[in-house]
């Protein structure tokens, strides 16, 4: 029953608006039948606390020490390891792999003498245990919970003092003081609060696992996403092999860097080498594939682009396009057929980057504009030629930044020919083995292709 100090309140689940009465679309972010129920609980009255104000000069600095996971690529991502108290949230879709990372993860850690803690509220203990058999990450410090109630796994917590603590997930996670349902915008965002204050307070660096709406966000209010430090995006194709690991917000690190596993039976694998993996299939001499270079934060991935482009028997040409922009695509192909005068408008047009990578740098549209010009032209790009530059509506092909490190990675993976920018070339000296070939235009790049 309703106390007299206490009303009911309506909550979207989307965006985390709040009503006084029931709406159909919400408001503000425009989701149909998206509102709940849920108890207004009172704020409660607190006594005025002495704060301590310091300088900022006066504000000792310890030397940052990092947990290194045991998984390079996931210490990559993270910037250097996990830091003490931070609060570590990954999203991804059901069945990508985020308990399986956090598992693989946890069993690093324990085998480097640390104690950890593993919280579900999906699976018992025992599904737990199965699973951990099959991925070969059964240790002696990993300890395990199945719990929902935030308090109780607060107060475990408080007595063990893992070094690590992992929320799997933190949707199913709720407190007894709410009336709404775990899930709920109310629940996650108290059980969120709750958790990252006990993280601060005593050190222990804490994992969440999120799930993602059908548009890829995380489930929740978006101010799930403000109260932690780091933000994980476990991205793939579950019909793929390959996943992504991607840091959209990072407090102590750079939010460009990517980590690459591979899904095998036995768990994920890292892939220190995604150069080699992405162009380990290339197929030599078809026309539409060309190979450019994209960075992912400080590291230089070849990636190979294909297009096929085919004439249409419908009144609109299709415009197909998986793991690039598909405007900036668009806007290449009408590039293409202004200033070099290939008749691209009555043709569909499929672009696919092969390995399931998404790339969205300006840098890559020299390779996209070869790949159509190839299958259009049906003439095939050199099979040692990597093509890079981003260009203008005006046909101009501009300078791109990290040519060096580029250029580098194209060497180290065997290729002996780069087309840059001409402004880019002019600067640097290309290394031995590798030919360097400046070009100013769109037209004068396909001259020298094709």
């Amino acid at each position: 029953m309703m106390k007299k100090n206490q009303k009911s309140i309506f909550v979207c689940q989307a965006c985390g608006h709040r009503a006084p009465r029931w709406m159909g679309r919400c408001p503000e972010c425009d989701g149909w039948d998206s509102f709940l129920e849920e108890r207004e609980v009172p704020s409660r009255g607190q006594k005025a606390l002495d704060l301590q104000v310091f300088p900022m000069d006066s504000i000792p600095l310890d030397a940052e020490k990092r947990i290194r996971t045991g998984i390079a690529e996931l210490d990559r991502v993270l910037g250097g390891g996990l830091v003490a108290g931070s609060l570590v949230l990954i999203g991804g879709d059901p069945g990508i792999g985020k308990s399986t990372l956090m598992l693989q993860t946890l069993a690093g850690l324990a085998g480097m003498g640390k104690e950890v803690l593993y919280v579900s509220g999906e699976e018992s203990v025992r599904q737990i245990r199965l699973r951990s058999e099959r991925l070969d990450a059964v240790r002696p410090g990993i300890l395990v919970a199945a719990e929902t109630e935030v308090e109780r796994v607060l107060q475990l917590a408080e007595s063990r003092k893992p070094d690590v603590l992992v929320i799997d997930s933190i949707q199913t996670m709720f407190s007894p003081e709410l009336s709404s349902a775990p899930g709920s915008v109310s629940q996650v965002r108290e059980a969120t609060l709750r958790l990252m204050v006990f993280a601060k307070r005593i050190g222990i660096p804490t994992l969440l696992v999120g799930h993602v709406t059908k548009d890829g966000a995380i489930a929740g209010p978006r101010l799930l996403e403000h109260m932690v430090d780091t933000v994980l995006y476990f991205e793939g194709d579950r019909n793929h092999v390959f996943r992504i690991l991607r840091a959209v917000k990072n407090r102590f690190g750079s939010t460009n860097e990517i980590g690459v596993f591979e899904m095998q039976e036995a768990g994920l694998r890292e892939v220190g080498n995604p150069s080699a993996v992405f162009l380990a299939e290339r197929p030599q001499a078809a026309a539409g594939s060309v190979v450019t270079t994209s960075m992912e934060g400080t590291r230089p991935i070849l990636v190979e682009l294909q297009a096929l482009v085919t004439g249409t028997g419908a009144g609109s040409p299709r415009r197909t396009i998986a793991g690039l922009d598909s405007n900036r695509v668009a806007l290449l192909a009408a590039v293409l057929e202004k200033k070099v005068g290939l008749n691209l408008a009555g043709h569909d047009i499929f672009m696919n980057v092969a390995g399931g990578v998404r790339v969205d740098e300006p840098a890559v549209d020299m390779g996209v504009v070869a790949a159509l010009a190839s299958s259009f032209l049906d003439r095939a790009v050199d099979g040692k030629t990597v093509v890079l530059g981003e260009v203008g509506l005006t046909g101009e092909v501009r300078a791109v930044s990290h040519l060096e490190t580029r250029m580098g990675e194209a060497l180290k993976m065997g290729f002996t020919r780069c087309l840059v920018p001409f402004s880019s070339a002019k600067r640097i000296q290309a290394p031995d083995g590798l030919t360097l070939e400046g070009v100013k235009t769109v037209e004068d790049a396909m001259e020298r292709l094709f």
